[in-house]
């Protein structure tokens, strides 16, 4: 199987990526916050890691905490932490994931969740690295690094007032743009190759596509973007009876396809099939082009342009 191009988990040579992989390298060793924005399911916490195990504060803790999965009644307390005796239920101090996160990063995803009184908080950290626990009678310094995420659009929340603009200011130091899988072209298949020879090393067996489940993954629209991807071929390895090839029948998609014309599918399904065939004949091109009952020229072309998108940026 081809070794694909891996940056900290993240698979992927488009020009997008490639963008997304040179700011991560320019701002992990600075402590600037960061903003990462991108569909559900594109890598956003990735990149956080990424930028935290790149930085000076890698030998410190690295903690996550979900905005939009914990109620806004909480949120507060599992952020700035509680003294004892703070409401009805506290009967010791607890620690928030901000204190935690000292010394290293915090990662708050979903940030547009964050409710106005804690965005306010927030923004007080930012501003003067202290944090006050709820019902405490005096600040503690920290030393943090944020980097927030989200899916919405934040800059029109903060155009309809529904997210303070003096914190999406100090949020957007450094901003981080993850394309949607839909818009990656050929890192799809750099991905799920990347994917099934992971799934096939923990199962001890070696997993490829035929050339009509490349074209099926090639022709889905991934509203789940990357775990999307992850999932259904990890599906399809577990269903597949130990199978080693997996067909286009063994992909659970769901949602719309992306059209493809034709002509499209037919180059897609012959570029796989003749990556698969030269792989078996160790890059014996004529070998290739006989077992596949193919003519040598056009097989020769095909390769070329499979080479050619390879290496463009």
């Amino acid at each position: 199987m081809e070794r694909q191009p891996v940056f900290d988990h993240m698979v992927g040579s488009c020009p997008a990526m490639l963008s997304v992989f040179a700011t991560i390298e320019k701002a992990a060793p600075t402590d600037l916050t960061v903003l990462v924005l991108g569909e559900t399911g594109t890598g956003k916490e990735l990149v956080a890691r990424s930028l935290h195990a790149r930085g000076t504060r890698a030998r410190g803790p690295f903690v996550a905490l979900n905005c939009g999965a914990i109620p806004a009644m909480l949120l507060e307390s599992e952020l700035f932490g509680f003294e004892r005796g703070a409401f009805t239920g506290a009967d010791r101090n607890h620690i928030g994931h901000i204190e935690s996160a000292g010394g290293g990063t915090l990662f708050l995803d979903e940030i547009a969740e964050m409710p106005p009184g804690a965005q306010a908080k927030l923004l007080r950290v930012l501003q003067d690295h202290r944090v006050r626990r709820i019902g405490a009678s005096r600040d503690l310094q920290v030393d943090v690094r944020v980097v927030a995420a989200t899916h919405q659009d934040l800059a029109s929340l903060v155009g309809a007032k529904a997210f303070r603009a003096d914190l999406y200011h100090r949020l957007n130091e450094i901003r981080v743009e993850l394309p949607p899988l839909r818009e990656r072209g050929d890192d799809i298949d750099r991905i799920a190759a990347f994917i099934l020879e992971c799934v096939g090393r923990e199962q001890g067996r070696r997993l490829e596509l035929t050339p009509a489940a490349s074209a099926r993954l090639r022709g889905h629209d991934w509203p789940g973007n990357v775990r999307e991807l992850e999932n259904s071929l990890r599906r399809a390895a577990a269903l597949a009876d130990r199978r080693t090839v997996l067909d286009a029948a063994d992909l659970s998609l769901a949602g719309a396809a992306r059209p493809l014309r034709l002509q499209e599918i037919l180059e897609q399904a012959t570029e796989a099939a003749l990556l698969a065939s030269l792989r078996r004949h160790g890059g014996d091109l004529a070998a290739a082009a006989a077992e596949l009952d193919a003519p040598l020229g056009e097989m020769q072309r095909v390769l070329e342009n499979s080479n050619r998108r390879q290496r463009s940026p």
